[in-house]
């Protein structure tokens, strides 16, 4: 159980970090990217051990760094992916509104 704990810290910690240095995180709320890092993160882990990878031996790495891996990535792909796609909807709007 403690590893689950230290993989929500630290892919919450990611998820804030990519935040921060996003330039278009103004788009998109602050708890967007940690929360996708932490639930891909969990269900990583739930599945790392499901499949037998945690508590043995030359595997107990494997719980532990590949959700915090996996949660990061996530994180990285949804602010690309939200930031990129919100900035664009909000200018499209203003351009939009500026019209009238």
């Amino acid at each position: 159980m403690l590893s689950l704990v230290i993989v929500v810290l630290a892919t919450v910690a990611a998820g804030f970090i990519v935040w921060a240095n996003d330039r278009h995180h103004a788009a998109y709320g602050i708890a967007v990217p940690a929360g996708v890092a932490v639930a891909v993160g969990m269900l990583s882990w739930i599945v790392c051990l499901q499949i037998g990878l945690g508590y043995r031996q030359g595997l107990t790495w494997i719980p532990w760094v590949l959700p915090i891996v996996l949660g990061s990535a996530a994180s990285v792909a949804a602010a690309l992916f939200l930031g990129r796609a919100r900035a664009k909807h909000d200018i499209q709007a203003l351009t939009a509104a500026l019209k009238l």
